[in-house]
C-alpha cells in the first residue's frame, strides 16, 4: 500500500486530504506541520509520496521538496497550492515536485495527481 506524507500548517487541511487519500486506498505515514518537520519526518519515515503545502511557516514548501530531493533525488512529491500560486507552482515543479493539486480538494483530481506521480 503507498504511504503518503501529507504536510500543510492547517490541521483542517491535512484533515480534509488525508480522508480523500484513506478512501482512494492510500496509507498515511505522517503528517507535519512546516517545510522542516516534513523533511525530518521523510528520513525518518521514509513515505512513497509527500503531498506537499507551498505556504507554511519557517520553512515553505519549495525549500522543503529541495532539501528532500537532496537526501532522496527519487522522492515523488506532489504539491498543494491555493488559488493563484502558478508562479510558486512552476518554482516547485522546477525544484522536483511531480505535481499539483489546488485547494479547494476534488478528491478525484487529487487521487490522480498522485496516482501520476508513483506511475
Amino acid at each position: 500500500m503507498t504511504r503518503v506524507l501529507v504536510v500543510d500548517d492547517a490541521a483542517f487541511m491535512r484533515m480534509m486530504l488525508k480522508d480523500i487519500l484513506l478512501k482512494g486506498g492510500f496509507e498515511i505515514a505522517g503528517e507535519a506541520t512546516n517545510g522542516a518537520e516534513a523533511v525530518r519526518l521523510y528520513q525518518e519515515l521514509k513515505p512513497d509520496l509527500v503531498t506537499m503545502d507551498i505556504t507554511m511557516p519557517e520553512v515553505d514548501g519549495i525549500a522543503a521538496v529541495k532539501e528532500i530531493k537532496k537526501i532522496d533525488p527519487n522522492a515523488k512529491v506532489v504539491m498543494v497550492s491555493a488559488m493563484g500560486q502558478q508562479a510558486m507552482v512552476i518554482e516547485a515543479i522546477q525544484a522536483g515536485a511531480s505535481d499539483f493539486i489546488v485547494k479547494p480538494f476534488q478528491p478525484d483530481r487529487v487521487l490522480e495527481a498522485l496516482k501520476k506521480a508513483l506511475s
